[in-house]
């Protein structure tokens, strides 16, 4: 279900819209259908336009920048040139949201990825600050290309399967035999040497399912070099 946007005027100049100076705006993103719940919470410029902020969120949340995009804002759609959407040029401070208004942003478009985004709050930019920045997060990125939320749940869940357990099974006896007990002549029974690559092959293709780690302090390097610059015109 699309998160319903705050329709409603931003505050008056008394309780900071992010129209009425360049004050700092406080985001928090999530993806939906992800449980547990991926989510960061970032800090860009009001001055900051969606295509921007679409750069931000791809290297907050991991993601490869590889795919369209669009944002969904009062019955209006920002993004990819290709999607026939507005342009995205359009900065926060010009949408004049209020605290607490909400609204989707969606990335590679064939199996949608959708983030609910909500505006926290307004700050007076810190003197030594850099924006942007990611000051909070949890949870790991999903794998591009995986078949989106549902594949990704069905999948992550394979982790933790009995057939993961066994294969893990089977790797430590052979490890306990070889490096505990010094029976490296095992590995030249065609048997055991078939079980163990077998159960080593399907355990690299279940991690690859857990995603990209989130780390705040990677995440704020890639911002401070601009790699959110380039992303953000990957997909025009």
């Amino acid at each position: 279900m699309k998160p319903r946007p705050n329709l409603q005027a931003g505050p008056s100049t008394s309780t900071s819209s992010a129209a009425d100076a360049p004050v700092i705006t406080q985001i928090k993103v999530w993806l939906v259908g992800i449980s547990p719940m991926v989510w960061r919470r970032v800090l860009v410029p009001s001055t900051c336009t969606l295509r921007e902020l679409h750069g931000v969120f791809q290297i907050a949340m991991g993601w490869d920048g590889v795919h369209l995009y669009q944002f969904s804002l009062r019955a209006t759609r920002y993004g990819s040139l290709e999607m026939a959407a507005a342009s995205p040029e359009v900065t926060l401070a010009a949408l004049r949201l209020r605290k607490g208004a909400r609204f989707l942003y969606e990335y590679d478009l064939n199996i949608p990825w959708r983030h609910e985004v909500r505006i926290e709050e307004w700050r007076t930019p810190a003197a030594d600050g850099a924006y942007p920045s990611c000051t909070g997060g949890s949870g790991d990125c999903p794998p591009e290309d995986c078949g989106g939320p549902a594949a990704f749940m069905d999948r992550r869940d394979d982790l933790l399967s009995t057939e993961a357990l066994d294969d893990l099974a089977v790797m430590a006896e052979v490890i306990d035999e070889v490096a505990v007990n010094r029976r490296s002549e095992v590995l030249d029974d065609d048997e055991t040497r078939w079980r163990l690559e077998g159960a080593v092959a399907r355990s690299e293709a279940r991690l690859r399912w857990e995603g990209r780690p989130f780390s705040r302090r990677a995440v704020n390097a890639r911002l401070r070099q601009g790699e959110h610059r380039v992303v953000m015109h990957q997909q025009c």
